[in-house]
């Protein structure tokens, strides 16, 4: 049988697999159900492209997404500060859908200044910082953040202090996104760390790396798991 021939006849299975190549594998292919969607693995061994490094990651999160040790722990074979980039690139991706959930409730009316507890930050988004609403300095912040990454600086591969100062200062203006949502919009934050962890690796992120000094993470320790607030009728 064909390759061809076999992914039409997976087609009416929903399988999303065509059988020896390693390649052909790794698509959805047509009829294939939600459910069995990228339902491939990756081997840690396979990494030899930085695109793969990314592929493995995010293979990595639809699998063990909730266990960050496991996460953190660099591929062999990939340098720690690659590693590091991988994750920021991801954690930058996962923010956008992130604050897309808290446009519903945090507007420019709602929150006209950006804050986390008491404590006002400005914007840099503007040529010079100035107060912003809240949702616009996470989305400034967003994008200053994908520039970064996306910089022939950073995309050569990535080693040196300089590197290490970009990467501070980005966690450090990321950080206050969390931040104002913990503070403001606590039900909201509390419903999406309990469904992707995504603060939890972040926060462990600038860490295990030094990042940002202890003393500007003011969001409390948060339990092993959150369970999503209850609604008030």
């Amino acid at each position: 049988m064909s390759a061809v021939t076999a992914a039409v006849s997976n087609k009416d299975t929903g399988a999303s697999s065509v059988p020896h190549s390693p390649q052909a594998r790794r698509m959805n292919l047509p009829g294939t159900r939600e459910e069995d969607c990228f339902s491939w693995t990756y081997d840690s061994a396979e990494i030899t492209t930085p695109l793969m490094a990314q592929e493995y990651l995010q293979s990595l999160l639809r699998t063990r997404r909730f266990d960050i040790d496991h996460l953190l722990q660099t591929p062999a074979g990939v340098e720690q500060i690659s590693w590091l980039y991988e994750h920021m690139r991801q954690i930058c991706i996962e923010l956008g859908f992130y604050i897309s959930m808290m446009h519903k409730e945090c507007t420019e009316r709602s929150c006209p200044v950006m804050r986390a507890n008491e404590t006002t930050y400005y914007c840099a988004g503007h040529g010079h910082p100035r107060p912003c609403s809240a949702i616009g300095y996470a989305v400034h912040t967003i994008d200053y953040a994908v520039q970064q990454l996306s910089s022939t600086s950073m995309v050569v591969w990535r080693a040196g202090e300089t590197s290490m100062k970009h990467f501070q200062s980005m966690v450090r203006r990321l950080y206050r996104i969390f931040a104002h949502a913990y503070f403001h919009h606590r039900e909201l934050f509390e419903q999406q760390e309990s469904a992707t962890y995504l603060y939890a690796r972040f926060v462990r992120l600038a860490r295990k790396y030094e990042l940002t000094p202890e003393s500007l993470i003011i969001i409390p320790d948060l339990p092993a798991a959150i369970e999503p607030a209850s609604k008030v009728d």
